[in-house]
């Protein structure tokens, strides 16, 4: 038996808002699509605010997109991932309806 693969290509979108012509917030929304399931998945990455502009509503603007895209493209959920230290982006997931589960496992090259 030999492992065989396929080059699946993912469908990627950045959100992000410029003032002054400087990014101040972002964030990423990548399709996943596996053969477990019919609809594909949407993962939420990088989502940021510059320091400068925080507590303005911003991150709530741009992961509200992020879900409406997800939704608009037919995800059948949206995950993320976030440090364990970083308790004010889990309070806005937790606020925005996302709710804590599994644990995130990675290898750095």
């Amino acid at each position: 038996m030999e492992i065989q693969s396929k080059k699946i290509d993912p469908q990627g979108f950045k959100f992000f808002i410029l003032q002054d012509g400087k990014e101040i917030a972002r964030s990423f929304l990548y399709i996943l699509k596996n053969d477990l399931h019919e609809k594909p998945f949407g993962f939420l990455e990088d989502v940021f605010v510059d320091e400068n502009c925080r507590g303005q509503g911003l991150g709530t603007k741009i992961v509200q997109e992020v879900i409406k895209t997800a939704k608009e493209n037919g995800c059948y959920k949206l995950i993320c991932t976030s440090r364990h230290e970083n308790e004010k982006a889990h309070d806005l997931y937790l606020k925005l309806g996302l709710e804590k589960h599994g644990l995130e496992f990675r290898i750095n090259f």
